[in-house]
């Protein structure tokens, strides 16, 4: 029963302190996910750490198997995970989600440094962080549709070159005339 109690203080504070922040995703009550990095950066990877029921006193599972991960390769992958092991190890007993994600913030340098830059695989994955932004491009660029009527009577309006006739919102000085204010009569 303590356990669950530790486990919803900790969830308690993960959501306070981390209420809108981009980077971290709360999957599910005892599953979180924190992104390293900015979205378009190269050495930017997502940390996945999740509660057993006995957390805090055993170590959470800690993974790097999203999708967002294909660009690391798997020795930088298990080299990061070894790390945070050695970082769990040291906090096991207390909450420490929020520790291993700012210990992996404080660390991506180092973390990331044999990581190449330019890899195939990271090619292939910035197509497809690129591909959603295609379809809003063309949702800018579609133009107003006109019904016949409507296109009809635009012409009808415009001269030849689509400009309206000189004078078109001129006052009609006869009308105004014609009604005149109450102060004439």
């Amino acid at each position: 029963m303590a356990a669950n109690e530790d486990q919803e203080m900790e969830l308690e504070a993960l959501r306070s302190i981390y209420e809108g922040d981009l980077c971290f995703r709360e999957l599910s009550p005892v599953s979180f996910q924190y992104r390293i990095g900015e979205n378009g950066d190269p050495k930017a990877f997502l940390i996945e750490v999740s509660w057993p029921e006995t957390y805090p006193q055993t170590a959470p599972v800690i993974s790097m198997d999203a999708f967002f991960n294909n660009t690391i390769s798997s020795a930088i992958k298990r080299s990061i995970l070894d790390k945070l092991m050695v970082e769990v190890e040291a906090n096991l007993g207390t909450a420490m989600t929020y520790t291993l994600f700012e210990y992996a913030k404080d660390n991506k340098e180092l973390f990331m440094e044999n990581q190449p830059v330019n890899t195939v695989t990271s090619v292939s994955n910035s197509i497809a962080i690129g591909t959603p932004d295609v379809p809003a491009s063309k949702k800018k660029d579609k133009k107003e549709q006109l019904s016949k009527t409507q296109k009809r009577k635009l012409a009808d309006k415009t001269d030849n070159k689509g400009e309206l006739p000189r004078g078109w919102n001129w006052v009609d000085v006869i009308k105004l005339s014609k009604t005149g204010s109450k102060d004439d009569e």
